[in-house]
């Protein structure tokens, strides 16, 4: 069966965006991208990169992880805004909310209903891992169903911003066993947490 694999970039002190929710790695980022990072996205996580930097970089490498990602509004807000209404044309692309009410983008679908539903429905389709990307608000909705964290951790503290998890959701504590890892000179980390079948 198919996996939820939250996919993200945090710094240590668990943000994934600052205050403003912009993308922390973009151009007026707070998160300097380091060489050794980009390395590693290229040969690791070749699919999580935008159409934008695949083709800067030439990637083409279709990537073995994932071919669907899920993202909340308000993430996908982020590439509307700069122009881009498929940032990723090269997977499935969902993007939930119950404010849009037209896809910008036919590859692009609109899922208004449950995410918790639509995830199960996802799970039991043949296919690669589903990518969650974000935000917070998704996460917390589609908490009980991820699967596995992967957290792209930056060297460095923000004291607030928005969260891996918004908060929002109900108190409910969950296993986690570190399944792999990667530290590299820049010293950013890769972790990979994958879900321990019973509650904490």
């Amino acid at each position: 069966m198919r996996r939820l694999v939250y996919y993200i970039a945090t710094t240590l002190d668990g943000f994934i965006a600052g205050p403003d929710g912009a993308d922390p790695s973009g151009p007026n980022g707070f998160w300097p991208i380091a060489d050794d990072y980009l390395e590693h996205l290229v040969t690791e996580y070749p699919e999580t990169l935008p159409a934008q930097a695949r083709a800067a970089l030439s990637v083409t490498a279709e990537g073995t992880r994932f071919d669907t990602v899920l993202e909340g509004r308000r993430s996908y807000e982020i590439g509307l805004a700069a122009g881009i209404t498929d940032a990723f044309p090269h997977l499935r692309h969902l993007v939930f909310s119950r404010t849009l009410s037209e896809s910008p983008d036919p590859a692009v679908e609109v899922v208004a209903g449950d995410p918790v539903a639509k995830v199960r429905e996802l799970k039991q389709e043949d296919g690669k891992d589903l990518w969650l990307i974000g935000g917070g608000e998704l996460a917390d909705a589609l908490y009980s169903e991820i699967d596995q964290l992967i957290l792209k951790m930056a060297p460095l503290t923000i004291s607030a911003g928005i969260p891996l998890f918004s908060g929002k959701a109900t108190f409910d504590p969950r296993r986690w066993e570190l399944s792999d890892h990667t530290v590299l000179k820049s010293g950013a980390l890769f972790l990979t947490y994958t879900r321990v079948t019973d509650r904490a």
